[in-house]
């Protein structure tokens, strides 16, 4: 099961076989780097965690993003992952980010909570 070999960005990278050394955002400025980063890292992992599929908008198939929670009542003050939803035709994701199955969505959103926060949090 792939959810088993991606437990890390190194891992995502390795099974891709790329290197694991991260883009330089030279001339982006500073308070955007870290999203830049997660985003790129979050793109490397749902790549390999989906296996080669990729989303095809054309033809109604569903396609899984995890959404968070920002100070929900289980966590005050803290960026949480919330579930896993699926949309066929409309989409509040960029396809990058979705994945194929529901199982694979909530693996991702559990074992990289903090590059999502990286990625949608301004801090």
């Amino acid at each position: 099961m792939i959810q088993e070999k991606i437990k890390t960005f190194e891992d995502a990278c390795t099974s891709l076989n790329i290197s694991s050394t991260l883009p330089e955002f030279s001339g982006v400025p500073e308070n955007l780097v870290k999203s830049l980063t997660a985003h790129y890292k979050l793109c490397i992992i749902t790549e390999a965690l989906n296996e080669g599929w990729t989303p095809d908008w054309s033809n109604g198939e569903w396609k899984y993003f995890p959404y968070f929670y920002m100070n929900d009542s289980s966590s005050p003050g803290r960026f949480s992952f919330g579930d896993s939803g699926n949309l066929r035709s409309n989409s509040t994701v960029g396809s990058r980010l979705c994945f194929k199955s529901e199982e694979l969505s909530d693996h991702a959103a559990e074992q990289f909570t903090d590059i999502y926060k990286d990625y949608f949090v301004i801090e």
